[in-house]
Order: C-alpha cells, then structure tokens, then sequence
C-alpha cells in the first residue's frame, strides 16, 4: 500500500532536486521566497538548459535573444550566479549591464538570494566573507568572487573563471546596449570596442572560461549580431527566441497574446522587429519591402539597361568589415516594369575593382552604360577619369551623388514596394533582398545606392528624383 510522504520527506526530495538541477532550483526558490508559483513558460525550461550546457562545459560561448520582460536577468543572471555558486562558491563571476546601477542591483539581488533561509538550506556550505559588504564586489569565504559593473566600466584586477577541473565562474552580460543609444553607430561601436579590448581579457583560462551574452536585439550590429557574425572569431551557440514563433503561436501567452503581439507590431514595426522579434528589421522592410521583388527564370528581350556603381571608399584589411563594391544591372521595359538583370559585388583593392568593372562591361558590351559616381573634388574626378579610360570603347557615364541615400534610394524603392522590380534567378539574389530589407539601419548599403544610381541614371540622374518628389506632391 502507498504511503503519503510526510513534508519533511517532501522538503528533502525538494532540496536534492534544486541542488542537482537549475530549472528546479528556479522553480523551488520562487515559490519559497513568494509563497506562491512562479508563471512558467516553455522559454524557460530552453533557457535552463542552455545555462547547464554552461555549467557542465560543453558550451563555453552562448547568446541568447529574448524580448524584454521575458524573465532573462531573473533566469540568467540573479538565479543561475546564485546556483553556481552553490554547487562551486570558489567561482568568481563578471556580470555586465549597460548601466552600472542596473548591473549593481543584479549583484545585490544575487547576494539577498544567497542570503534566504531556503538557498541556505539546499546549499549550507556557502557563506559570504563578512568584510566584502559593497553591492558591486563581494566575496566567498571560498574565495568566489561577484564583480558587477556597467559596458565601458574599469574592471581592472578582476577575473572571471578559476583555472581548475570543472565550472569556476563566467563572464555574463546582460543587455550590452541601451535601447535608445543602440541607433548610434558611436555608441554601439564602442560597446563593442570595450568587449574586445577590456571584456575578454579578463577570462582567466582563456578557453575555458564561458562568456554568455543575454539580450533583446536592438540593430543588425549589436553586439549580438556582430559575435554571431564572426566578430572576435568564435563560435557561438544561439538561443533565439522570438515573441512571435514560426508555427504562429506566441511565446509566452500568458504574458502577450497573439493579438497583443501583433497590435505591437503593426504600431512600432522596427522596434518590435528588434526587440521582440530578434530580427532587427520590419519583417516587410524598413524602407524597401524586398519580398516584393519578382524572381523570375528569364528575361525579356528589348530592356534598356544601365549598369549602376557604388565603390568602397577604402581596401578591406584583416577582422573589419568594410563596404562593397557593388555594380547592379538595372533596366527597364516598355511596359514600365523594372528588371535586376546582374549583379557584380566585391571587396578589393584598387586592381581588383578595376578588374571587376572592366569584366562587367565586358559582360554587358554596348546595350548598357556605365553609370559612375563622382566624389567631390580632384581626386573624383581623377577617378573618374582615369575609369573612363579603362573603359574606352564602352558607353560611360558619371554624375556627384546629390541628396542624402535615403532620398536617392526613394525612386527605386518605390518600384521595389509597389512589386515593380523583377530579378534573373541567381546566386547573389540572397545578397540583394537582405540588404534592401536592413536599409538604412543595416551595416552595409552598397547594394541599394548602386540599385539607386542605376534607376535614377535611367531617369535622367538628379533631375529624375526631383521629378519623383515632385509628383508625390513632396517638393
């Protein structure tokens, strides 16, 4: 016959199961210092499980992407420290926010959180030395170590990682940028500055020590985006997590319903793109909507082509990300409607771009011209010049750009949005759509203002786009 367990047996179980396993330790904890359940969801449980991958060391460089509210510092900051300091309290933790007070409060959190009865009760052995009383840095009477401090703050003399057998710490940031700075390519710029250069020196076995990144997406070159792009040069596992999942449903209902979701969308489409999405663009587009664009398996006969250019300013060298040089086919039919027909795109030297413009010109002979930007000054014109000669015995043209990109790139993205523009099927076709999908928030436009130089050549170049204004009654 069955017997009940008796509390205490209950309260055993529960202890042995909150030492050996996060999630519940999570659970267990909420309940104990709230009295009441916590509000689970399914990105919970994937969250947990991503931090013991951590912890047990078959993952030492994570990201995860989730929306604001989702429970992400009570997860992964506040409660997995104060775990791994249980099962290791000579661990020594760097925890980062992009506000030092943010940060500091986490730190307090973790240490009122040691400090409860019920953590004391799975995890006796942990004490804190009574002399380390400061918010931002406190210590074990193991000799762990807790240092919180905001992106850009002197970390100078802390370490994150013991250098022994098995988890002894990490690095973990908690939402690098701020939401409303992440737009300043300065700003971002120097967050990312600050990892490289501050943040990863201070892993104290270089290999072991994890590093885990948990944050909203707020631009394609966060510091998400730019790690998970190859950015110092490792890989990274992913944890993506979108509001809005593919099958339909909402991540968390209980927390935003589908409707809630998408009246959020429809009323700051960029903004959720990033924040709740994980995509930092419009899934329809910023300022083109390229899903628009036609890809089609042939083209017609009678286009008028014009082969738009748009030069990187400077040659690529080793771990930056410099511009393109981009070359798009563009022509019109009779009917009015648009066709990309090719695409030439490269980062090279000076030699090579030559190269590059010659093989094109070559490719397209005399049914399209060249159209070549001229940057201000002699050296401009030099350029454009000395192209001019490469290009002897085909049609070339050249004009200074005029107006900002976004006003160049009007006239085209307008045919693009209206489902004007047909592509040839090929292999760059990728390339094109997710650039036009990012412009102008993305970190190349290269594509766009070669796409933009080749409509408005075909339009009479400048003249072209005043007279596109004008007819929207804009100028």
């Amino acid at each position: 016959m069955a017997v009940d367990a008796t509390e205490e047996e209950q309260r055993f179980v529960a202890k042995y199961l909150a030492r050996e396993d996060f999630y519940f330790f999570v659970r267990w904890m909420f309940l104990q210092r709230r009295g009441y359940k916590w509000l689970r969801a399914s990105h919970h449980q994937i969250i947990c499980n991503a931090l013991m991958r951590v912890y047990r060391g078959e993952c030492t460089r994570l990201i995860i992407n989730i929306p604001p509210r989702y429970s992400k510092t009570e997860l992964a900051v506040v409660n997995w420290i104060a775990w791994c300091l249980g099962k290791h309290p000579y661990s020594e933790f760097i925890h980062v926010s992009y506000s030092a007070m943010l940060a500091i409060n986490n730190s307090a959190q973790i240490r009122d959180l040691i400090c409860h009865e019920a953590y004391t009760d799975i995890f006796p052995a942990v004490m804190l030395k009574g002399d380390t009383n400061a918010k931002d840095h406190w210590k074990t009477t193991d000799g762990g170590v807790m240092y919180a401090t905001g992106a850009g703050g002197t970390i100078t003399g802390f370490g994150a990682g013991k250098q022994r057998d098995g988890f002894g710490g990490a690095i973990l940031i908690d939402d690098p940028h701020k939401a409303d700075e992440a737009s300043s390519d300065v700003i971002r710029s120097g967050v990312i500055d600050w990892f490289q250069n501050t943040l990863e020196s201070r892993k104290n076995d270089p290999k072991r020590t994890p590093i885990i990144v948990v944050m909203q997406r707020l631009h394609e070159r966060d510091l998400a985006g730019w790690l998970l792009d190859g950015g110092n040069g490792e890989q990274w596992e992913h944890v993506c997590l979108p509001a809005l999942q593919d099958d339909g449903t909402a991540l968390w209902p209980e927390k935003h319903s589908i409707e809630q979701l998408l009246k959020m969308e429809q009323a700051a489409p960029y903004h959720f793109a990033g924040q709740y999405q994980q995509r930092p663009s419009a899934r329809q587009g910023n300022f083109y909507q390229p899903d628009r664009i036609n890809i089609v398996e042939a083209i017609p006969p009678g286009i008028r082509w014009i082969r738009g250019w748009d030069f990187a300013a400077t040659a690529p060298r080793a771990g930056s990300d410099p511009d393109y040089t981009v070359g798009i086919k563009l022509g019109v039919s009779q009917d009015g409607r648009y066709w990309i027909g090719d695409m030439s795109r490269l980062r090279g030297l000076p030699d090579e771009v030559e190269r590059a413009l010659l093989n094109a010109a070559q490719r397209d002979g005399r049914e399209a011209k060249q159209s070549i930007p001229q940057d201000p000054g002699q050296a401009g014109k030099a350029q454009v010049a000395a192209f001019t000669r490469l290009l002897a015995g085909f049609s070339v043209m050249s004009s200074p750009e005029s107006g900002d990109k976004e006003t160049r790139a009007g006239p085209f993205a307008a045919q693009v949005n209206i489902g004007n523009v047909n592509m040839i099927r090929a292999e760059w076709n990728d390339a094109v759509i997710n650039e036009l999908r990012m412009f102008p928030n993305g970190a190349h436009d290269d594509i766009s203002d070669a796409a933009a130089r080749a409509f408005n050549s075909l339009h009479g170049g400048n003249e072209g786009i005043i007279g596109f204004y004008k007819s929207l009654g804009l100028q």
